[in-house]
This record gives structure tokens, sequence and C-alpha cells, in this order.
């Protein structure tokens, strides 16, 4: 079984490493090292987009073993058209569609309060600053939770995977205008919640 635990951002890639392209057609060969070293680069960004988009770590663990698992089984028919992060998240992208057309879920103050606990803990634990940024990520927490689907899930792919309007109207099967206007709406939100 494939680990669920959130991996900081992936490292810088040197000249000499294969991308995740060549990494998925040597993988789709038979190279199961291959497979493994982009579960390692890309494990934290998938689960943290699926924590985010989903809000319950039992639905965001499922279907993160989904996603790599429909990556094993699609591997043979794999092809480089688009980036392999694009690819991926266009697969858990789609599960999570799925799972809101069956539930909508919705995360208890006390769920997203322990998951943001376990994200990206502060470096300095002075209490007024863990404080601070608790307070923010929370407030940050519950904007995200208040964008409509549609603008969420072009907001955590622009930030949180770092994803260009083309790469977010691939996955969402949206216009690059849409993309546009849907960043743009979420961000005024967010910010409009931030400041309140």
């Amino acid at each position: 079984m494939v680990s669920a635990l959130p991996m900081p951002y992936p490292r810088a890639m040197t000249p000499d490493e294969p991308t995740d392209e060549e990494l998925m057609l040597a993988y789709a060969g038979g190279d199961l090292l291959a497979f493994e070293t982009l579960y390692r680069r890309h494990r934290g960004a998938l689960y943290r987009f699926l924590l985010r988009t989903l809000h319950h770590r039992a639905d965001a663990d499922e279907l993160f073993q989904e996603t790599w698992s429909r990556v094993i089984v699609a591997r043979e028919r794999y092809r480089p058209e688009a980036k392999f992060t694009t690819w991926l998240l266009q697969i858990a992208h789609n599960l999570a569609i799925d799972r809101f057309r069956r539930q909508r879920p919705q995360a208890s103050v006390e769920e997203t309060e322990a998951v943001l606990r376990t994200l990206d803990a502060p470096e300095d634990d002075r209490p007024e600053r863990v404080l601070s940024e608790f307070e923010q990520r929370r407030r940050l927490q519950l904007a995200l939770e208040d964008l409509p689907e549609e603008q969420r899930i072009a907001f955590l792919l622009r930030i949180e995977n770092g994803l260009g309007l083309e790469e977010i109207g691939e996955i969402t099967r949206a216009g690059r205008e849409t993309v546009k206007s849907r960043l743009r709406y979420a961000l005024a939100r967010i910010r409009a919640r931030m400041q309140s």
C-alpha cells in the first residue's frame, strides 16, 4: 500500500535527472525504480491537493491510493502529450469530481484544525508566532472552503502545484479565459476573507 504522508515540496531537479515523462515511459517498460522516483517526487503535492480539495483525511487517503492505482493500471497506455504532473492531477481531479457527485463532504472545525497542525508546522515555537501562523492557516482554510468548487480547484492547482492556465484548463476541461476568471474571483474572495 502506498503511504499517504504529506511530504515537502519536491526539490529542484538537476539536469542529469530524468524527467517525469521519461520516468513514466521507463515504468511502462517495466522499470519499477522509475515509479518509485515518480512517487517520491509527487506524493506530497498530490496529497495536499486532494486533502485541500476534499477536506476529509479519509477521503484524501482513499483517492490518493486510487490515483496511484490508476497510474499503475494506465502505465502502458501513457503518452507524454502533456506534463506528467498535469496527467496525474487530472486523474486526481476526476476522482474528486466523482466523489463530489456522490457526496459533498464538509470538514468539521476540529478536523480542519487537526489537518492544519500536521501540515507545515512552524519552525519557531514561540506561542505568539504559533498562534499567528495557525490563525493565518485557519483563515486560509476557511476561505478555501467558502470558494465555489471550480474556483477552489483552479486556485489549488495554480498555487499549490504551480500549474499554468493551459494546464489547469486541461485538467478541469475549461477554457483559458474561464480559468483566468475563476482564479481572479478566487483570489478576490480569499483576500477579502483574509482581511476581515
